[in-house]
């Protein structure tokens, strides 16, 4: 399969000279065109810190990130910026919806900002929002949604325009049992029918349960990796658990 994702030699230092923390350590992975990975770790564990700078919120302090071949560390300026924008989708835990536009618009803000025309706009959205069940909703204002609907319109925005991966935050962290469920069942979706690579940081072993692959981040390195295969989403959760009481992790922040 394709890699689109290459991570190597990764490092990443905070602080001076005199005091340095090393949030990644010598991190290396890769994630194939169509997978869904997940990233686990405890509080301070660096599983964040990865997260930034795979989508240039952050620099490496050495290594470095490929996406498609290319070396996204040595972006800079307009070119960076046009990456973000163009072959980068992200899901935030608090939504970033902006507050004064419908469910609607703020979708169509992430095309038109890409120059493409309202009939294809239209066409894009009411095609993938019948897909993700939010049709009904997108003349609705964020204040209008529950929270589920928010992070379902938040995943429409993501994959609209067709990114080569999409950068999940904690998704389900701001959500009830029954919307994170349907939400990570719409993530599947994405991934299965609309062929969306998908890499989502999390703490909880059941939303990571859905991902086919979970890396295991502990002190800045990887500490372990499990793929689902023939698993049923309950014995890979099983699993999930096995490895986080490895770990040494508070189960009930696991769960």
């Amino acid at each position: 399969m394709e890699k689109l994702l290459k991570i190597e030699n990764v490092e990443k230092y905070y602080g001076s000279r005199s005091s340095l923390t090393k949030a990644l350590d010598n991190i290396s992975f890769e994630v194939e065109k169509g997978e869904f990975v997940a990233i686990m770790g405890s509080s301070g564990s660096g599983k964040t810190t990865l997260l930034n700078v795979i989508s240039t919120i952050d620099k490496v302090t050495s290594g470095h990130i490929y996406i498609s071949g290319e070396d996204i560390t040595k972006l800079k300026g307009n070119a960076l910026n046009k990456f973000r924008r163009e072959e980068l989708g992200f899901i935030f835990q608090d939504f970033n919806l902006l507050d004064t536009l419908t469910a609607y618009e703020n979708v169509a803000l992430q095309l038109s900002i890409q120059n493409i025309g309202y009939k294809e706009i239209e066409t894009r959205i009411k095609k993938i929002s019948r897909e993700l069940g939010i049709e009904n909703i997108l003349d609705k204002y964020p204040y209008q949604m529950s929270g589920g609907q928010k992070q379902r319109v938040a995943s429409l925005r993501a994959i609209i325009s067709n990114p080569k991966l999409v950068l999940a935050d904690e998704p389900t962290g701001a959500l009830d049992s029954k919307s994170a469920k349907m939400l990570l069942e719409k993530f599947n979706y994405m991934n299965e029918s609309l062929e969306a690579t998908i890499l989502m940081v999390t703490h909880d072993a059941f939303t990571a349960s859905y991902a086919s692959r979970v890396i295991f981040i502990k002190d800045g390195k990887i500490f372990n990796e499990i793929r689902r295969g023939d698993n049923s989403r309950k014995e890979f959760f099983d699993k999930i658990i096995d490895v986080v009481t490895l770990l040494g992790g508070d189960l009930n922040d696991a769960l």
